[in-house]
């Protein structure tokens, strides 16, 4: 059996023509934070950011389709998130209702998408 103690890192993934808008996107748009990355260990580049308690890694793909993979995240205001997003031309996906969640998802610039969820007590 294994035990798991928490997620440590989400990566994503741009063609190598998106890497520079990408950390344009998540560090002015986001409001993320970089951090180092060992660039020596890897073939290509990339990017490394807080998140949280975990970190997103931002990688290279030659070609990025459009699907339902996604990663989510726990938000403190989701309204917030959307009015942001909504601000900077990010279309947002409406989500299911799964109860005590207030959600959404949008898809990034390149084609990653990423669920936002604000847990919120049942009624």
């Amino acid at each position: 059996m294994i035990t798991f103690k928490r997620a440590n890192h989400i990566n994503i993934c741009v063609t190598p023509k998106q890497l520079e808008d990408a950390k344009a996107f998540y560090t002015d748009v986001i409001g993320l934070k970089q951090i180092p990355r060992p660039d020596h260990i890897f073939n290509s580049k990339g990017y490394w950011f807080d998140i949280g308690d975990i970190q997103l890694h931002i990688g290279v793909e030659p070609k990025m389709p459009k699907s339902t993979r996604h990663t989510a995240f726990e938000v403190e205001d989701v309204a917030a998130a959307k009015k942001l997003l909504e601000a900077h031309g990010v279309e947002l996906v409406k989500e299911p209702v799964v109860p005590g969640w207030d959600r959404f998802a949008f898809y990034d610039p390149f084609g990653n998408r990423i669920e936002l969820i604000q847990i919120v007590p049942d009624l």
